[in-house]
């Protein structure tokens, strides 16, 4: 080895320390300005009351800001697309659900973006639990086996209402029509509260709604619950069964879920996802966060990003056989 080579190695190893040094500070720093967080549905909506009721908390566990920014349209698409077009430090997250990185991957045929490469799955936050809601002036049934048989005895004559193309209340709502043979029209709102207006105005007769979402209405006696898609019942309206429960031909096994989740663009480092990770799991664990989100009908989940990502290829291949199954189309 000559002179200049010697001399060369080591010059060449010390400017690649010097170069990996800032982004090894930076990343142990993280986060040096506020937080952005992304939200794919409109305020008000179940992703809204979520992200605003996380929001303060994960501020004071990061020591920075968490900022909410609305960037609704095309079922989350278009929040989805802004983002896997931000810079990857950390600072840009979505607010993702099982049907913005889940079913939309296979009803959009055109996506700007590859809900899997161009994403990294930071947290879950939380299952959401669905149940059937219906407007008893629109439908005057009591159970689920009701529901099904009237729907069966008028094919294509109620109208059920979902938050948009695509969504989880549509997508759970397809599940269903699908496994019991159901005829009904779909009804696409632009969110969660017209959806609900919609049901309570005798639009539609019914929806397949979160039940943080429904529970003032329900409440107030404006709307009856018949069945719940999960596997258990739930905690909040108890007096629920579940869909599986209804003896209904083909819904022994009915569970369809759904989860609220965050999301970074592609090239974040794991240092920061990780980070955020347990500031989230932190938050979640606050026992005023935990009852507020049960109390509501939701189930904390806690998941470190490597376990989140087999979620959320799982949930990709669920809804894509169920979109399948239904026939259902976007574009």
């Amino acid at each position: 080895m000559n002179i200049l080579s010697k001399i060369r190695l080591p010059l060449v190893a010390a400017l690649a320390a010097v170069s990996i040094v800032p982004a090894a500070i930076a990343q142990a720093d993280w986060p040096q300005q506020p937080v952005t967080i992304v939200m794919t549905f409109p305020a008000g909506s179940g992703v809204d009351v979520v992200g605003r009721t996380i929001q303060e908390p994960l501020s004071r566990v990061l020591g920075q800001p968490v900022v909410i920014d609305y960037k609704v349209g095309a079922a989350g698409n278009v929040a989805l697309e802004y983002v896997s077009r931000a810079k990857p430090d950390g600072y840009t997250l979505v607010f993702g659900t099982a049907a913005t990185h889940g079913s939309n991957a296979a009803l959009y045929k055109k996506l700007p973006f590859d809900v899997e490469a161009d994403f990294v799955p930071v947290t879950p936050i939380i299952d959401v639990s669905n149940v059937l809601t219906v407007n008893p002036d629109v439908m005057n049934v009591r159970t689920f086996k009701e529901f099904v048989d009237l729907v069966k005895a008028n094919p294509g004559k109620y109208n059920y209402a979902s938050t948009g193309n695509g969504t989880g209340t549509h997508m759970a709502f397809a599940e269903m029509n699908s496994k019991l043979g159901l005829n009904m029209v779909h009804v696409p709102y632009k969110g969660g509260p017209e959806a609900m207006q919609g049901v309570l105005k005798g639009e539609t007769c019914c929806i397949m709604n979160q039940v943080q979402t429904v529970l003032t209405q329900y409440k107030a006696g404006k709307v009856r619950l018949l069945g719940v898609t999960t596997a258990r019942r739930v905690g909040v309206i108890q007096e629920v069964p579940t869909i599986a429960e209804s003896g209904v031909p083909g819904a022994q096994n009915f569970e369809s879920t759904t989860w609220f989740a965050l999301f970074a663009p592609k090239g974040t480092d794991p240092a920061v996802t990780a980070k955020m990770n347990a500031a989230v799991r932190q938050v979640l664990q606050m026992p005023e966060v935990r009852a507020k989100l049960e109390g509501t009908g939701n189930a904390v989940r806690l998941e470190t990003p490597e376990q989140f990502r087999v979620t959320v290829k799982n949930n990709r291949q669920k809804w894509a056989e169920v979109v399948r199954a239904a026939n259902i189309t976007i574009d």
